[in-house]
């Protein structure tokens, strides 16, 4: 594989060949979600319920095996046939490093990620390496596992100074290997000063080049990847990214085209918000990539065609613009992902009961609504409202902050020992089983889904004639 750098507001390779970088993200693995495995609350809490209820042994019986059949040669070799050419790797400092020895690397975090690598590398895929969960949380949400609900990263330098170690040690691991792609520093920053975000990247930046001084990095901008407040001269061999998640593809989302939230979105306010978005790369000629984008499904037929037309349309704006692109997610337990795991699945039938609590006290930011906690949420909004009118928290206001609390952390903390209860009679074999049900012989292609997605990326083996879709079988 070819080594890549930015040329301009193009990525090239070193013999100057444009490539434009279109895959997706492997979320729910290195880096688990609740959405994603069904489990709620945070990935540490949700381990640490686990351990309890089935002890070390077995806890790492069903971890490994999870761990194992989520990714693999089959994964790659599927993303392959849709034409992709990237895949995003998210990954959780918490694979090296243990919060209470803090700094020691341990090498044995690198055993899948080494092997993800090099799996899709083996069907012509770039990998970037994607820093999810940073310590102490820079973010305020479930996904960068913080089980608080304020990103502690930007207020103890010691936070990053241990981030800033981890990616020495990954530059260090994979200098000299051009199927890296390169590293997306940090995902989804939420710095509400504006002012600490550039300090980091310009020590992380450094850091990594002085082990690494030929892969890119790739810099999400702040408050969740969305603007770029403070940002200067753009660094070297730089990919400046962006989220998009437009109101309709969320799983509280009104039609599309049509009106969410009071607000009218179809193409040209898609289109509109990227290009808004996207003003500092224009602005300073860089490349753009969309790190993350995917409406969530599940909400009837009708909804879900408009949601494949609104991914339609967002792919065509990426692709009217030249930005390279990264879906979120590959797979999951039928929320978003290209594959999902098998409804009569082992893993399914186990959780299928507490994933109905989860839902019946929306302890699911994203994969769900609040629509059966409104008995609850909108007597305390209105005395909320009341008491704090003028309350606008960083980084999405007063609802979502409330919403956090209540219903993701307050409701979602004790439904942690529950859902791992669910696996407390499972013997050894079942343990096993239970995390082969994510591996891609088990699970179910989403065709519809992946026909949008693969429409925009080329053959796979199209210089060869060789044009694989990925969605026979």
């Amino acid at each position: 594989m070819k080594w890549l750098r930015t040329s301009g507001d193009r990525i090239v390779t070193a013999d100057s060949e444009p490539v434009q970088l279109r895959g997706c993200g492997v979320g729910g693995w290195l880096n688990m979600e609740n959405f994603i495995t069904g489990y709620p609350g945070t990935e540490s809490a949700h381990r640490q319920a686990l351990r309890r209820v089935l002890g070390p042994d077995r806890y790492a019986l069903l971890l490994d095996s999870l761990l194992a059949n989520f990714f693999g040669p089959d994964d790659a070799e599927f993303l392959a046939s849709l034409g992709f050419n990237c895949v995003r790797i998210p990954v959780n400092y918490r694979h090296w490093e243990d919060d209470a020895r803090p700094g020691e690397i341990n090498p044995a975090g690198f055993t899948h990620l080494d092997r993800a690598v090099s799996a899709c590398a083996a069907e012509g895929l770039y990998t970037v390496i994607d820093l999810h969960a940073a310590p102490g949380g820079q973010n305020h949400h479930w996904h960068s596992d913080n089980a608080f609900h304020q990103p502690l990263f930007w207020q103890h330098r010691s936070f990053q100074d241990r981030a800033i170690g981890l990616w020495e040690a990954i530059a260090s691991r994979y200098a000299g290997r051009p199927e890296v792609a390169g590293y997306n520093v940090l995902n989804e920053p939420a710095d509400d000063e504006n002012t600490r975000l550039v300090d980091f990247y310009r020590r992380a930046v450094a850091a990594i080049r002085a082990k690494d001084a030929d892969h890119m990095v790739f810099l999400d901008g702040n408050r969740y990847a969305r603007e770029f407040p403070g940002f200067t001269e753009p660094f070297e061999n730089a990919v400046y990214a962006v989220h998009q998640y437009p109101e309709p593809g969320a799983a509280d989302g009104g039609p599309y085209p049509g009106v969410t939230a009071g607000r009218y979105y179809g193409r040209d306010e898609v289109a509109r918000s990227f290009r808004s978005m996207s003003s500092y790369m224009r602005e300073h000629g860089l490349p753009v990539w969309v790190g993350e984008f995917g409406p969530v499904y599940g909400a009837g037929p009708a909804r879900d065609e408009q949601r494949r037309q609104l991914l339609a349309d967002q792919l065509d704006i990426y692709e009217g613009a030249g930005a390279g692109w990264s879906l979120w997610t590959y797979k999951d337990i039928g929320v978003q992902g290209l594959v999902t795991v098998d409804p009569r699945s082992p893993w399914m039938s186990r959780t299928s009961q507490l994933r109905a609590k989860k839902a019946s006290v929306a302890a699911d930011h994203w994969g769900m609504t609040t629509d059966s906690m409104r008995d609850v949420l909108r007597p305390l909004m209105a005395r909320f409202t009341l008491e704090f009118p003028h309350f606008d928290p960083y980084p999405f206001g007063a609802r979502r902050h409330v919403e956090e609390l209540v219903l993701n952390i307050l409701f979602a903390e004790p439904l942690a020992d529950e859902f791992a209860a669910c696996f407390a009679s499972a013997t050894a074999d079942e343990l096993v089983a239970l995390g082969e049900c994510f591996a891609f012989a088990n699970c179910n292609v989403q065709k519809d889904l992946c026909a949008v997605v693969s429409g925009f990326a080329p053959p796979a083996d199209a210089t060869t004639g060789d044009a694989r879709n990925g969605l026979s079988g």
